[in-house]
């Protein structure tokens, strides 16, 4: 029974590996964070750390060692003027940004108190430091931010905390972000599409990838007072469209648009959904169960790319659940203009505390352009 009050806003993830999902937060009766078991509803202690959980936090479940197990990826407060970042190896925003098949972190930030000054950093496995990946937000005579966020609960304004939302919308196998930025110098505040193009300047060299602003896209420069925009499969073609939410004619009404991607380009794509194989109580007889999208997989394919170069991507499936994060409850992995077979297309899902096999899947010769369903059935051995 959910009889506690969660502090902030939970995540949804998968702790013991049963592919239940499971929920993750600081509740009313302690300062750590508790763990509620997903089918009997049990509460569980779920870590030991000093740290306070930050509010508003941007919590992930993600592979970040390159095992195909997610890891656990908090943002804690020490104290009342310090914000860190921990990672809990099997026991804020990621994407692969710069296509070698690791997962990078990207962090978007103020740098200042009103956001006259806004910047997205990024960093990796192997990097000890921030790598700026955009700093320019001029735009002729105009600089734009990002939209400070507000946490005042006596306000009648609802304020979003600062979001990237990922997906590759060209798929050329870099993702592009959407991000909600507002006039410095004025009040009107839109969407704008971020696109991942190769680095050309000496502070991003190092990751060899930044994020370019499109100034002048003609829809979503119409839709004025946007809060939250996010892309979304609405063809079920493979390409991914816009959602833009915007304010209504006050505080509380909301519009939602959607803007169809007219992008034409001879390229292509993998999408995955990866589902749990469980049933809600038993399973008919020789029915194989489907379940639901899972929290926690991680997808990783190679292949060869039209210049004959190795080329990697992954992603993972609905990491972070928490503060607007609209994830796709499936993954789409640009290839770009490469017509060729994926060599392999793996896997892996969340395991069991102390389970040392891990549980992964392999394909060989994927066709681009096809659209997998993968159930791991049973999810305690995937090789069958």
């Amino acid at each position: 029974m959910l009889n506690k009050t969660f502090h902030d806003e939970p995540l949804v993830m998968d702790f013991n590996g049963d592919l239940i999902p499971d929920v993750f937060g600081v509740t009313s009766d302690s300062s750590k964070p508790q763990i509620l078991i997903g089918g009997n509803l049990s509460w569980h202690p779920a870590l030991e750390t000093q740290s306070k959980m930050y509010i508003p936090h941007s919590h992930a479940f993600i592979d970040l060692n390159n095992d195909f197990t997610a890891d656990l990826f908090l943002t804690t407060s020490p104290n009342s003027k310090t914000i860190q970042f921990e990672t809990w190896v099997n026991k804020t925003f990621f994407s692969l940004t710069d296509g070698d098949g690791q997962s990078e972190h990207l962090l978007p930030v103020c740098e200042d108190e009103t956001c006259q000054r806004s910047a997205i950093y990024l960093t990796k496995l192997g990097l000890d430091q921030w790598i700026p990946v955009l700093q320019d937000f001029r735009n002729k005579d105009t600089v734009w931010g990002f939209v400070p966020y507000h946490n005042d609960k006596s306000s009648t304004e609802t304020s979003f905390p600062i979001t990237l939302h990922i997906g590759d919308y060209n798929m050329d196998g870099y993702p592009d972000a959407l991000a909600i930025l507002k006039n410095t110098s004025g009040s009107n505040q839109q969407a704008f599409l971020l696109e991942n193009v190769p680095c050309n300047n000496m502070s991003c060299k190092s990751v060899r990838r930044m994020f370019k602003v499109f100034w002048e896209l003609s829809d979503l420069n119409q839709i004025k007072d946007a809060v939250v925009a996010t892309f979304f499969d609405i063809y079920e073609d493979g390409i991914l469209d816009i959602i833009v939410l915007s304010k209504g004619y006050s505080n509380k009404d909301f519009a939602i648009h959607t803007l169809k991607n007219n992008f034409e380009a001879d390229a292509y794509f993998v999408k995955v959904i990866v589902l749990s194989g469980l049933c809600s109580n038993d399973c008919p007889r020789k029915i194989t169960p489907f379940g639901v999208n899972q929290p926690g997989p991680y997808i990783m394919y190679t292949t060869v790319d039209a210049n004959g170069y190795l080329k990697n991507g992954s992603a993972g499936q609905l990491s972070q659940s928490a503060h607007y994060a609209l994830q796709l409850p499936y993954n789409v992995l640009g290839l770009g203009r490469s017509a060729n077979f994926l060599d392999h297309l793996y896997v892996g899902i969340p395991r069991p505390l102390g389970e040392k096999s891990i549980r992964k899947q392999e394909w060989t010769a994927i066709i681009p352009n096809s659209q997998l369903i993968v159930i791991p059935y049973p999810h305690n051995v995937p090789r069958r």
